[in-house]
């Protein structure tokens, strides 16, 4: 299949050039993207304070924005280094941790998603409907988000609505570029007992988006994080969570080019890259 030969090669060129990631992120779970950046093969730095993120930005291969826990001044490094990167040309991939739950956290999300381009935007279901709908004043035709089943027609109208590229994960992981649109069915409920797993997945995703195109990005990313779950659990992570934790960055460290191929499942696609 195209998208897992496209994924294999990507993960190669990474580990090959091992970029740059620039995390502005969340407290909680910081030194777990870290790590997960590292085991993937990327080199992660996780500078927030305003006086350095433009020049952090700038030098980097990709930037990422997790708005998990807001501070005063989280937007306004995040809006400084959002421009350093455009300027840099660099891809931009969000976070937006807990869009809709306060006024304030989905007025901050909606700043930035408004002021610099974002390249790819990684939520659950709730964030992303906010996200489309608040940015672009437009319905998404969703009455009980509870009850909504993520499908292709779904997530190719959030990415048609928010412009970019974007991803859904949850029982059922979802990417769209608003042309080419995928459901990806890897995944273990024990990733729901670990924090972070998410934030991890953006960090994954984001570096893949330093070496190759949003779409290939956020799909590897997401399987990544998706498959070593499967691989954590399997080799002992059913034992508890903090078994779990520690094995899945050995699967994502062991984790190769053939593993797309071999474990990724593609519950059904449409379009064209």
């Amino acid at each position: 299949m195209k998208l897992w030969e496209d994924a294999g090669s990507a993960l190669r060129q990474l580990r090959s050039k091992r970029p740059l990631v620039h995390h502005i992120t969340n407290f909680v779970t910081m030194n777990d993207c870290a790590n997960a950046t590292l085991s993937v093969g990327a080199s992660p730095t996780m500078t927030n304070a305003v006086e350095e993120v433009e020049e952090m930005a700038a030098a980097a291969d990709a930037l990422l924005l997790n708005m998990g826990t807001l501070q005063h001044w989280t937007v306004d490094a995040m809006l400084l280094a959002g421009k350093a990167a455009e300027k840099a040309d660099i891809p931009i991939i969000l976070d937006p941790v807990g869009a809709g739950g306060t006024a304030y956290r989905t007025e901050s999300v909606l700043r930035v998603i408004q002021n610099i381009p974002i390249t790819i935007i990684r939520g659950n279901l709730s964030e992303i409907l906010c996200l489309a709908y608040k940015k672009s004043g437009v319905n998404p035709g969703v009455d009980n988000h509870a009850n909504t089943t993520v499908d292709l027609s779904l997530i190719t109208r959030m990415a048609r609505l928010l412009g970019t590229t974007v991803v859904i994960t949850g029982e059922i992981d979802a990417v769209s570029d608003g042309t080419h649109s995928v459901l990806l069915g890897n995944g273990c409920p024990m990733l729901t007992y670990v924090t972070g797993t998410g934030c991890m997945t953006t960090s994954l995703i984001a570096s893949f988006a330093a070496v190759t195109d949003p779409f290939t990005a956020a799909a590897a990313g997401t399987s990544v994080m998706a498959i070593a779950g499967e691989q954590a659990l399997a080799e002992g992570g059913d034992a508890g969570p903090g078994s779990f934790h520690h094995l899945l960055f050995n699967s994502i460290y062991q984790f190769t080019a053939d593993s797309f191929n071999l474990y990724g499942k593609v519950l059904i696609e449409n379009g064209t890259k």
